[in-house]
């Protein structure tokens, strides 16, 4: 059993489930970060690619139209559910998606760029995994990430949470460096297994944008209690006349970002992360 285990059982339950069927909330809510994060990666023609924890596929087409027919790019998961959903949207030969653990996936040494949006934080033991994803690098390798900075600075997860917290069931203190969205917030947390994994020239940067949840205060609280953010976790086994009452009240305090722009958009705050291999 991988010691990933209880991961990849997460992602191939009722959350992958949903984010593949939410693929086109997931690509919008994500647009800005997708774009800073490719811009970081700087993928070019002829460049060989790993999409570590692809998800729905979006990141890595996009790669793939950037390295061409010369190069080509590698989406990993382990969630199926969103495999299904990356496959179905391959539109060129370059591009295919393997299921696999990438912190023990036993790699090729022939990767010129490794990627990930969002998909390296969920390692029980991460420099053991960051070391495993190394080995897929080829000579002069490189890599890209983007993960979120500290769960308080991000507003989009930060206000539903505290919205819904009068409905909710007591919430336990978590561990902030354990596997999940926000394990990596600490920089240099972060630089440190990056560096004991063997990755030099570490650059950490941070990233502000926004999280488009959609044109409606009502569609931005679905997404926040059913789907995304801390606070769609502590509603995962409350009653629904509970979830009603926190979905609610999310809706009314996101009402607060409707006005001239079209959609619902709280802030973002991320890390912008890159190192040589």
């Amino acid at each position: 059993m991988s010691v990933n285990q209880a991961q990849i059982d997460f992602w191939n339950g009722p959350t992958g489930q949903k984010w593949a069927k939410h693929q086109t909330d997931m690509d919008r809510n994500m647009a800005d970060i997708a774009v800073a994060g490719l811009a970081l990666a700087d993928a070019r023609p002829g460049e060989r690619v790993l999409d570590i924890g692809c998800g729905n596929g979006s990141t890595s087409l996009a790669l793939g139209e950037t390295v061409g027919p010369s190069g080509d790019v590698i989406g990993v998961d382990v969630s199926q559910p969103m495999l299904a959903m990356a496959k179905s949207r391959i539109n060129a030969p370059n591009v295919r998606f393997i299921e696999a653990d990438a912190a023990t996936h036993p790699f090729a040494a022939d990767r010129d760029l490794i990627f990930s949006r969002f998909g390296v934080m969920f390692f029980v033991e991460p420099v053991a995994a960051f070391a495993n994803i190394r080995k897929a690098a080829a000579t002069g390798g490189r890599l890209a990430f983007i993960c979120w900075r500290k769960v308080e600075e991000n507003e989009w997860s930060m206000r539903p949470y505290l919205a819904a917290l009068p409905f909710l069931p007591e919430q336990k203190e978590a561990d902030p460096n354990a596997p999940g969205p926000f394990a990596f917030a600490d920089r240099e947390r972060t630089r440190g297994i990056l560096a004991q994994a063997g990755f030099r020239d570490i650059a950490i940067e941070p990233f502000d944008g926004y999280m488009r949840l959609g044109a409606s205060p009502e569609h931005a609280a679905l997404l926040l209690t059913s789907l995304m953010g801390p606070a769609s976790r502590a509603l995962k086994n409350v009653d629904e006349e509970t979830r009603v009452k926190a979905r609610d009240a999310i809706a009314k305090d996101m009402a607060a970002f409707q006005g001239s722009a079209p959609e619902i958009a709280p802030g973002t705050a991320c890390w912008l992360v890159s190192a040589r291999c």
